[in-house]
């Protein structure tokens, strides 16, 4: 998921920046660049996601026309963030991959 996300933020971006776009596009472009960077080998994976569905959200709010790509990017951007970068990452060799797990299910036996 990381991969995928990754690798569309940087192609989008990259887009955007080849051609010559006003200076608010542009630094949201670089921005955007900069988390799919971050994302694809996973190194800082809950800060880089959490500020590329930031930006994608602010792009639907702001922009016209088709924006289902948008909404795509900005809902897996969401899902990374809470999810984490998982265990083939950089953020796991660092900081070590942790795992969540729910607690067991009191069970609710009822006297009536």
């Amino acid at each position: 998921m990381r991969l995928v996300a990754g690798s569309a933020l940087v192609v989008r971006a990259s887009s955007t920046l080849w051609r010559d776009p006003p200076i608010n596009a542009t630094l949201m472009a670089a921005f955007l660049a900069a988390c799919g960077i971050l994302l694809i080998p996973g190194l800082w994976t809950p800060i880089a996601a959490t500020l590329a569905a930031l930006i994608e959200t602010w792009q639907i709010l702001t922009r016209t026309g088709d924006l289902w790509v948008l909404l795509l990017l900005g809902t897996i951007a969401g899902a990374l963030a809470m999810l984490g970068p998982g265990l083939w990452s950089v953020d796991a060799r660092l900081f070590g991959w942790k795992r969540v797990e729910a607690p067991p299910r009191k069970s609710s036996s009822s006297s009536r």
